[in-house]
């Protein structure tokens, strides 16, 4: 399933592209789920999850923007730092499905993003899905090296000579680098595909302070900041081999957050949308099945249950 190209008018007047997925949202009974991608990515990232979630039930309709100065979206004026990124979410949530509270899905950056959404107000989402969610500063984590040596990275390739500077952000080399620390699978045509991904869409932004503004709200905001603002169903997915939101973090955010759900996901790390798309999907639909927007007639049906080797555990 491809999705359908928008282009949406946000209420201060800006205009962005959505992709949609499964069915019409002027359908009565369509509920609407928004995904929200993460840090150098684009809708492409998230769209083997949209696929397969619109295709657990006809009533589902997955929207997924790109977020402001990645991918097709122009840049804010303004800084590109978590509340601005939260804001942008808001208005989307609000033209996309203006008679419902819409369901709220964020991977990793996003997770960020779709975390202080909400946080500004609970009401204008049905439940909330974290799938990766950042539960812990980068730069204070496990792989706080690493963040650092990213932050100077980002930091010279923003301040170098435009030609220099743009060249440092978009060299192939250094994402293919990236892409390699990231993907777990051991499955070759599936890395070759995590690899084409991140070389095609890793290096769609707009400007070169786009990048290293979103990549310092990536290192410094948390989802926990917005822990005790998150009044609504909460589902936590992650990977069991995750270096950049280790285990241990989800399972104290999972503690601040009284009656959420967390499921793991056995032998992925961090990119759960490509390593193993389907299973996301289904975790999520059943848990939007179990969590219907009150004004929701008709509830997403049940996904079929996981096979036992997928390793996930609740």
């Amino acid at each position: 399933m491809s999705g359908r190209q928008e282009m949406l008018d946000l209420p201060d007047g800006a205009t962005t592209p959505i992709w949609s997925y499964g069915a019409d949202g002027g359908a009565p009974s369509a509920r609407t789920v928004l995904l929200v991608h993460g840090f150098r990515g684009d809708h492409h990232g998230l769209a083997g999850i949209a696929a397969a979630l619109a295709g657990t039930s006809p009533t589902l309709r997955v929207v997924v923007p790109d977020l402001p100065g990645f991918g097709a979206a122009e840049a804010l004026p303004g800084r590109h730092d978590v509340p601005a990124y939260a804001r942008f979410v808001r208005s989307v949530a609000a033209v996309v499905s203006p008679a419902s509270a819409p369901a709220l899905v964020g991977h990793s950056f996003g997770s960020i993003v779709a975390a202080h959404a909400v946080a500004a107000g609970p009401d204008a989402f049905s439940s909330l899905t974290l799938i990766n969610p950042i539960a812990a500063p980068a730069l204070e984590g496990p792989q706080a090296l690493m963040s650092r040596l990213a932050q100077l990275y980002y930091a010279a390739g923003a301040r170098l000579p435009e030609p220099v500077g743009q060249a440092l952000l978009r060299n192939r080399a250094i994402v293919r680098l990236m892409s390699e620390v990231m993907a777990t699978t051991k499955d070759p045509a599936l890395r070759r595909f995590i690899h084409d991904q991140h070389r095609r869409y890793f290096s769609a932004f707009s400007q070169r302070r786009v990048v290293q503004e979103a990549f310092t709200a990536s290192v410094t905001g948390t989802v926990t900041e917005a822990a005790d603002r998150l009044d609504l169903p909460v589902q936590l997915i992650a990977g069991n081999a995750d270096d950049i939101a280790p285990l241990d973090t989800q399972h104290r955010l999972h503690a601040l957050l009284p009656g959420s759900e967390l499921s793991v996901i056995a032998g992925v790390g961090h990119l759960t949308h490509y390593e193993t798309p389907e299973l996301v999907a289904e975790l999520i639909a059943d848990f939007l099945d179990r969590h219907p927007a009150p004004d929701t007639a008709t509830p997403v049906a049940p996904a079929p249950p996981a096979a036992p080797a997928t390793g996930v555990t609740s």
